[in-house]
């Protein structure tokens, strides 16, 4: 059982940027923390979504969703027998949206991020460790959205921000049992603004955004010989997340670009099962809940529910983990009446970890 005990954490990175609330796209995983001496690991995920939606004359508006990827590296260091620094990139946020069809031809929108973590993990003793550290994270956003008076555009210059990570976790070795509790804090973007309306320029202005603070309680256990049961519950204060640019809110008096109106819950729950000293299996289920609101016209979707499944496999000091990851959106109409029904989305994810 030891062999299999980080493979939970392991399988939860290689498919999560499909159904990640918000627009989360990469989330750290620090269950790298937790292996077994020094570590480091290459991530890579591609993401195809299917999102379209009816117009009220019941035309189409065609797939808005863009397929994007997403990379990280993680790793592990011994500083010592008690002390651990780890070391983490990631592209943490993102958005692709884009129309290409009936009314809303035009309308596009895209956000970049870069992060680094860096943390360090204290073992109290055998059964206890505590961590915490900083993330810095830099992103630009662009936004084009057509208007009776010609298109508006926004773009923002980059902007890079620090939060904070603090964490405890409770490990049984023996049964393969392990729960940590990482709390994120929120960062605020302030980004230098230029917006155009038909082709005149609006004075330059800075657009702040808030991006959420997060709590995640990750969990596994061995329930029997080889067999593993893993998952995790995840808040994340969405509801502070806003696009608003000085310019777009006086020109539509008092409108925003979109946003978000509640925080996203995320549960997630796995098996997995391990064949032999090579190789490992595991199935995982992702919910995220409805909220039943008007959806923004750039992420048209209510909660989702997605299947995964995948493997591990081991090679001496090298492990491969791959897996796939099938998405169902939940059904939204925006402000405008246009209605998103049937929506889906496929994720592929691989990671390949050494112990040096």
């Amino acid at each position: 059982m030891n062999r299999f005990y980080s493979v939970g954490a392991a399988l939860m990175l290689t498919t999560t940027a499909a159904s990640a609330g918000g627009i989360d796209r990469g989330l750290t995983d620090y269950g790298v923390m937790f292996e077994t001496g020094n570590y480091v690991e290459l991530g890579y995920s591609n993401v195809k979504p299917d999102i379209s939606g009816d117009y009220p004359d019941g035309s189409s508006t065609g797939d808005m969703a863009e397929d994007y990827s997403t990379a990280s590296l993680s790793l592990k260091y011994d500083l010592n027998e008690q002390i651990s620094l780890g070391l983490f990139l990631n592209q943490p946020y993102g958005a692709n949206a884009a129309y290409g069809q009936g009314a809303y031809t035009g309308l596009s929108a895209d956000w970049d991020s870069k992060g680094v973590a860096v943390i360090l993990k204290y073992q109290v003793n055998p059964n206890v460790s505590v961590y915490g550290g900083a993330r810095s994270v830099e992103s630009q956003a662009e936004i084009a959205i057509p208007t009776p008076v010609g298109a508006y555009t926004a773009l923002t210059e980059k902007d890079r921000q620090t939060s904070y990570i603090a964490g405890a976790a409770y490990e049984r070795p023996e049964i393969a049992l392990r729960m940590a509790l990482t709390y994120e804090t929120g960062i605020t973007h302030t980004f230098a603004t230029t917006e155009t309306l038909g082709g005149t320029a609006f004075p330059p202005s800075t657009t702040e955004i808030e991006m959420p603070q997060s709590v995640t309680l990750d969990f596994q256990s061995g329930v029997a010989a080889d067999t593993l049961v893993f998952g995790s519950v995840r808040w994340s204060e969405w509801s502070v997340w806003e696009v608003r640019p000085d310019g777009y809110e006086n020109f539509t008096q008092g409108d925003r670009v979109t946003g978000i109106d509640n925080d996203v819950m995320t549960y997630r729950i796995g098996v997995g099962r391990q064949i032999n000293d090579q190789f490992s299996v595991f199935g995982r289920v992702t919910y995220e809940d409805s909220d039943g609101g008007p959806a923004s016209r750039l992420s048209p979707v209510d909660g989702s529910t997605a299947f995964g499944f995948g493997g591990t496999f081991t090679n001496g000091p090298m492990k491969i983990n791959g897996g796939i990851e099938l998405i169902r959106f939940g059904d939204a109409t925006d402000r405008s009446g246009v209605e998103f029904a049937d929506n889906t989305a496929i994720g592929v994810g691989v990671s390949v970890g050494y112990s040096f």
